[in-house]
């Protein structure tokens, strides 16, 4: 029988192994190392293990038991490994010098609404995130307009055709970072923000959870998720449906909207296998499909004669939108010490369709457009970390992308009275046009990128990227990337850097437009004849970033940390989107040139079971000179633009989010708040809406009615407590169509059950 300081010493003797300087665990350093005289130890004999005569052994149940452990501590080897994995991902595209914001899972859950929240929603809670309506791209990040990248577990996701709903669930997320800042070059495309989404990595226990939610408007949301460890697989999969009466923002103050319900479904499914404990493959897999009414503004005055019919009630009209969109990736991923890789396949697919209501937009708006989009991109995407040695680590990676775009727009439109006075009113002579762009397009990236570090507190991130565009324009750029990074004291971070940025603009939005069909003389002189008949094609965006920020943990006050960040961003050619039409669809333009100047605070403390954030930001973002698709603007507008820089019509001067929750004996109290200085409005941009603030309350507690591991949550929410009535949009400012009021005062309850 082996003694037990027998087994200890083999114990210690393996752990020396495992951490022996040859060893690939062993952590490098830089500090001096002292010479010792060189002492060589005889190895002591090996002898043969006494012969021992075999014996039958009966094998009872705690035996049978023993033998069937390694079974069961399987799934934790393999998380194990997985975990590993998850690691070295990272350190293929970490921050370097960029400004991170991140919330785990936890955090999240603690928010009202928790994850059944909308992921737009949740994003309001970062600094420098600005609140818009679903119209208009529903948030901007440092009043960029649709410039923030989706990457998931590090794959990029590529755009889609632009639309009211989220496709991604916050119910998939195991914690996400919003980078923002002058980024490393291994980020390209879009750049004013990287959504960086992990999925959840405590799921694969063999439970899942069940739950139902709703309340004001109509809502009713069920979910259910599942995940668990067969052999080597990891699996996770998740499924909601939504609807309510609420799809939309309301154009009215009013507390329940006018045909304005929503159904969506959405669907996720994620699969891991560890090939073998240095790479794995993965799978993830997402869809939704989503059916909206466009709310109606009662009371509005008919303009127009359509079909015989000069008098339409507005609070009837049937507009409705379609929108379907499905992405999956395949990623393999190795780590062998040295090197850490992770090659991927990704593709989407993404629809949308406007149906107008035939004789009502004639009657108020002269033009009725049965709008059809699509896009489906297949591509690459391949990232590389090589640690050179302790000061350097090569990155390096290429991504390839073909786009396959169809844009059809079906407009009927009334004839003019008069065809040099648009006011004198419209002939009842309805005609059609149709126009159709169909391309197929290439985005090709390439980095370069050396993490150097200086000495253990200064590191250098600096790099190259090439990005070449294959779509209605072709353009590329090599942009250089600089950043550095510096800790002089224990919770004390600085960062500066510089970013080159090339911005293609989404080859949907940019599809050019036939004029002629709408102009004379190829047809006679109508409702969407253009007073400026110019559409030169939307040219990618070239800018400069610079950004400066510092993190500062205050010891004073231990779980206090606070940031500071400033940014400055020069632009030729800065991209824009509007709703220039009564269909819900954007359209591109580009200004000549633009500036965007920022300073962002934040905060946060947690001490136990209490934890806050405070965020507040200014912003500022000008341009001038429109350059391409002129025909979207008036005349009078387009000459004031040219000769004056303006304010882009999603630009807020200021912007603050706030928070704070507590567990106190199994409730969880939260609270949030959001506020904003007003979007812009009037004409050129020239005005802005009155600030708002919103604030939200939750409240649950978990129940242990089925089983203490698995706990019955109940909780409930309030929305908007204060009932607080304020405009995102008001109808007026470029690109905006229609007015949008924020929620009106809301109250939701929910139950999930954990099997």
């Amino acid at each position: 029988m082996v003694s037990s300081k027998a087994i200890l010493a083999g114990s210690s003797l393996a752990a020396l192994t495992l951490f022996h300087p040859g060893s690939s665990a062993t952590a490098q350093t830089t500090a001096p190392m002292t010479t010792l005289p060189s002492v060589e130890v005889d190895a002591p004999k090996r002898t043969q293990a006494p012969h021992r005569p075999k014996v039958r052994v009966a094998v009872d149940r705690r035996r049978s038991a023993s033998q069937a452990r390694p079974q069961a501590e399987a799934p934790a080897a393999v998380e194990g490994q997985s975990n590993r994995l998850d690691a070295a991902r990272q350190s293929v595209l970490p921050p370097g010098g960029a400004t991170a914001h991140t919330l785990t899972r936890q955090a999240i859950e603690a928010l009202p609404q928790g994850s059944n929240a909308s992921l737009d929603k949740v994003l309001l809670q970062f600094p420098g995130v600005t609140q818009d309506s679903a119209a208009s791209g529903d948030l901007h990040i440092r009043n960029e307009h649709a410039n923030l990248q989706y990457r998931i577990n590090g794959v990029m996701l590529p755009d889609g055709v632009g639309a009211f709903g989220q496709i991604l669930d916050t119910g998939i997320v195991g914690s996400m970072s919003l980078l923002t800042g002058a980024l490393p070059a291994q980020y390209g495309q879009r750049t004013a923000g990287v959504l960086d989404i992990q999925t959840k990595a405590d799921a694969f226990n063999n439970s899942g959870v069940v739950g139902v939610y709703g309340g004001s408007n109509g809502t009713i949301s069920t979910n259910v998720e599942y995940g668990g460890t067969a052999g080597q697989t990891q699996y996770f999969l998740s499924g909601r449906f939504l609807q309510n009466n609420l799809g939309i923002e309301n154009p009215t103050p009013s507390v329940n909207a006018i045909h304005d319900r929503t159904n969506q479904e959405k669907g996720f499914l994620y699969l891991s296998t560890m090939i073998d404990p240095t790479s794995r493959l993965t799978f993830v897999s997402g869809v939704s499909n989503a059916t909206f009414q466009i709310p109606n503004n009662p009371g509005q005055t008919p303009a127009n004669t359509a079909f015989g019919v000069s008098s339409f009630d507005s609070s009837r009209l049937n507009e409705h939108q379609n929108e379907f969109n499905q992405f999956n990736v395949v990623s393999y991923q190795t780590s062998n010490g040295e090197f850490d890789t992770q090659t991927s396949y990704f593709n989407r697919t993404s629809l949308l369709h406007f149906y107008p209501d035939p004789i009502g937009d004639l009657v108020f708006n002269g033009a009725s457009s049965d709008v059809y989009r699509q896009s489906v991109v297949n591509g690459l995407q391949q990232d590389t970390a090589w640690r050179i040695g302790y000061a350097h680590t090569l990155r390096f990676g290429l991504s390839v992308s073909a786009e396959r775009t169809l844009v059809n727009s079906g407009t009927t439109v009334l004839p003019l009275v008069d065809p040099v006075d648009p006011g004198a009113g419209t002939i009842d002579a309805p005609f059609s046009v149709f126009d159709s762009s169909a391309k197929t397009g290439w985005l090709i990236g390439t980095y370069v990128q050396d993490e150097w570090k200086i000495t253990n507190n200064l590191t250098l991130n600096a790099g190259l990227r090439f990005d070449q565009m294959y779509q209605y324009v072709d353009a590329n750029q090599l942009s250089p990337r600089v950043s550095l990074t510096w800790k002089p004291f224990e919770g004390t971070t600085f960062h500066a850097g510089y970013a080159r940025n090339f911005t293609p603009p989404s080859q949907v939005i940019a599809a050019p437009v036939n004029l002629a069909l709408v102009t004379p003389p190829g047809a006679p002189a109508n409702t969407q004849t253009p007073e400026v008949g110019l559409n030169s094609p939307v040219l990618p965006e070239r800018s400069h970033v610079f950004d400066v920020g510092v993190t500062q943990k205050v010891y004073a006050i231990p779980g206090l940390e606070v940031g500071a960040d400033a940014y400055y961003k020069k632009a030729r050619d800065l991209l824009d989107d509007g709703q220039f039409g009564a269909a819900y669809v954007l359209s591109g333009f580009n200004y000549d040139r633009g500036e965007n100047v920022g300073v962002e605070l934040k905060s946060t403390y947690k001490n136990g079971n209490f934890s806050a954030y405070a965020n507040l930001a200014w912003a500022k973002q000008i341009a001038t000179n429109v350059v391409s698709n002129q025909y979207l603007f008036g005349a009078d507008e387009l000459s004031y633009i040219d000769g004056h820089y303006i304010y882009t019509d999603h630009a807020q001067m200021l912007s603050a989010s706030a928070g704070a929750s507590y567990l106190w004996e199994g409730t969880r109290y939260s609270v949030s708040m959001v506020y904003g200085s007003g979007l812009r409005s009037g004409f050129a941009n020239t005005d802005h809406l009155p600030g708002y603030t919103q604030v939200n309350f939750g409240l649950s507690h978990d129940f242990n009615i089925v089983a203490p591991n698995k706990p019955t949550t109940v909780r409930f929410d309030v929305v908007n407590a204060f009932d607080t009535i304020y405009q995102i949009r008001d109808g007026s400012g470029i690109g905006v169509f229609a007015p949008q009021y924020g929620p009106r005062r809301g109250f939701y309850f929910g139950v999930s059950q954990r099997f």
